[in-house]
């Protein structure tokens, strides 16, 4: 028990420095969906069944803008398609985890708690089944439930937050402490390049649709530049064999 108390509080100190971005991020998804006509039961809806800031706002925006069903559907699920690449490598570390830890775990995913706990991971490999399970929902407890408190908050007060505050500065603040220690190989950097320059280049396109090609063609890029630096360490290896 002390084992296992040990592993959470370290994971709840690694993932608590994402408060300082996470209550803003939070807070401003409450004022503004609250702006754009949702009601206090929606808003905590969105935030408590999505629990994904990026596509949350994404959607919201196209809600806002009239989008078909379909587009607002699609495009919250291709800014999510990332949560589908950190579950696959998450499998190795977990997949002998009991279904209904597995099933917890998938569901407080999020992209903090996925990059505390798999930096962990990688560091620590005699880390056994039990104890990555313990450290992931220690990482993700001080990210998610101030998720839930901060976006009732938001959504609450309302206007009554001073501008001045400026909340808008979480949400690339959040994306670039995740994204930037993550650039580790160049298919990472790869898929970054792409998603950015067809993004911008894209950006014209109606419904923020260019997001989804921008989305697709990354995954695209950065898998076949991983498949073909993989073929050749494994050719070096054959000719030094």
């Amino acid at each position: 028990m002390s084992r296992s108390r040990d592993h959470f509080w370290r994971g709840f100190r690694n993932g608590a420095p994402f408060l300082l971005v996470v209550v803003p991020f939070a807070l401003l998804f409450g004022v503004v969906a609250t702006e754009a006509g949702l009601d206090l039961l929606k808003v905590m809806g969105f935030s408590v069944l999505v629990i994904a800031g990026a596509s949350q706002f994404a959607a919201l925006q196209l809600m806002t803008d009239n989008a078909p069903v379909l587009m607002v559907l699609a495009t919250a699920l291709a800014v999510n398609m990332r949560m589908a690449m950190y579950s696959a490598s998450l499998t190795p570390y977990l997949g002998a985890a009991p279904l209904w830890q597995r099933a917890l775990a998938a569901y407080f995913l999020v992209d903090q708690s996925y990059a505390v706990s798999i930096a962990e991971y990688e560091k620590r490999p005699e880390m056994s089944v039990r104890d990555r399970v313990v450290y992931f929902f220690g990482t993700m407890t001080p990210v998610c439930i101030p998720w839930y408190v901060a976006t009732y908050v938001g959504a609450a007060v309302g206007a009554r937050i001073p501008e001045a505050w400026a909340l808008d500065f979480a949400v690339p603040i959040t994306f670039l402490a995740i994204i930037a220690p993550a650039l580790r190989t160049f298919a990472h950097v790869g898929a970054a390049l792409v998603s950015i320059a067809v993004a911008l280049s894209l950006s014209f396109l109606p419904y923020n649709s260019g997001l989804l090609i921008a989305a697709a063609l990354a995954m695209m890029v950065g898998a076949e530049i991983e498949r073909q630096t993989t073929r050749r360490a494994a050719r070096r290896k054959e000719t030094k064999a």
